[in-house]
């Protein structure tokens, strides 16, 4: 006796099915959009965020800041009493431009021999390779973290956010001391700069 035929489960209606797709499909470009946002969010945050990681840990010393100070930019500015004429300490500059930051960043002064106590200026150079303006904001540190008390700016493109334009080009000077109370011991010495990307603070009117 042949068994009774059990009749086959009918799939979803393509209606439904298809629907349930584009439900699917919303939820993953939504998930998407906030992942973007929350990028851009991450990426201007950075600045606030690098600069408490060096305060918190010392990584790459944060440098300290003196813009009210007259600047003068000879080794003669400083009486020579303060000039330690028996040290000299090797100084090497880096620049980095983060990622978001589609600008070409290099030191134009790659190393420097000087005495602690002599007043000295380094240039960087940065070049906009967008079509568009850009705002940037350079955060300096110093390396080995024990020199960065000891490293004093007088003046410096980081005081302040710089913004270029289309294939722009610029050299950016920072005006500086190595005290002499630096550690005998310490004889070369880094300076970086991170620049990252800011919020264009003047949005263009919409038409």
């Amino acid at each position: 006796m042949m068994p009774p035929l059990v009749p086959p489960t009918n799939p979803l209606p393509v209606p439904y099915a298809g629907a349930a797709t584009a439900q699917a499909n919303r939820r993953v470009v939504k998930r998407l959009l906030w992942l973007v946002v929350a990028a851009f969010a991450f990426g201007f945050a950075l600045v606030p965020l690098y600069d408490t990681l060096c305060r918190l840990t010392g990584i790459n010393g944060k440098t300290i800041n003196v813009p009210g100070r007259s600047v003068v930019t000879g080794a003669a500015a400083v009486p020579a009493s303060r000039v330690d004429l028996q040290r000299t300490v090797s100084l090497e500059f880096v620049g980095t431009a983060m990622p978001g930051l589609p600008w070409e960043v290099r030191p134009l002064t790659g190393r420097l021999d000087l005495h602690p106590g002599e007043v000295h200026q380094a240039r960087f150079l940065v070049h906009n390779r967008s079509d568009r303006p850009i705002v940037g904001q350079a955060i300096p540190s110093v390396s080995p973290g024990t020199a960065a008390q000891y490293f004093t700016k007088l003046d410096c493109f980081c005081f302040q956010q710089q913004t270029l334009a289309p294939g722009e080009t610029r050299e950016l000077p920072v005006v500086f001391i190595v005290e002499p109370a630096l550690d005998a011991d310490v004889r070369d010495v880094t300076l970086s700069y991170a620049f990252f990307i800011q919020p264009d603070p003047k949005p263009q009117a919409q038409p």
